[in-house]
């Protein structure tokens, strides 16, 4: 009996928050918006010289989100949203610029990459023959 009971009021309380209460009907204002019509985009995007991510030394990092509007601490935040977007968000997707031109130089430069891109989570590592051939890739999104 106490547990039926017990099922009985969490079932109510269930109902009430779902359905709202019982009395009068619920009506929602006319154009009355959701709290967010966006999936949570925020990235941090670090620099810095290395052969791979796990021995690099960040030397740079930015902040990045893309949702509903572009802003952090990267220089060209609507830029670099714009060429994510442009990859639906898949960073091996992005190629390197036909117009770039880079020397055989080798200084390793890598590139991190880590947070939330459409509600899925990121995690991106990248390294690169030098500068060069970062931005030649990158464009705006990895020039910080």
């Amino acid at each position: 009996m106490r547990n039926t009971a017990r099922w009985a009021a969490a079932l109510g309380l269930t109902a009430a928050a779902v359905c709202g209460p019982l009395t009068g009907a619920a009506v929602a204002a006319p154009g009355a918006a959701p709290s967010s019509l966006y999936a949570p985009s925020a990235l941090v995007l670090t620099t810095g010289h290395g052969s791979d991510a796990a021995t690099a030394t960040p030397e740079r990092a930015v902040t990045l989100s893309c949702a509903p509007t572009a802003s952090g601490t990267h220089p060209a935040p609507a830029d670099a949203c714009a060429e994510l977007r442009g990859v639906g968000g898949e960073l091996d997707a992005l190629k390197p610029s036909d117009d770039v031109m880079c020397t055989k130089v080798y200084d390793p430069v890598v590139i991190t990459v880590q947070g939330v891109w459409q509600g899925k989570r990121v995690s991106y590592a990248r390294t690169f023959g030098n500068a060069c051939m970062r931005d030649a890739v990158g464009g705006s999104l990895f020039a910080f």
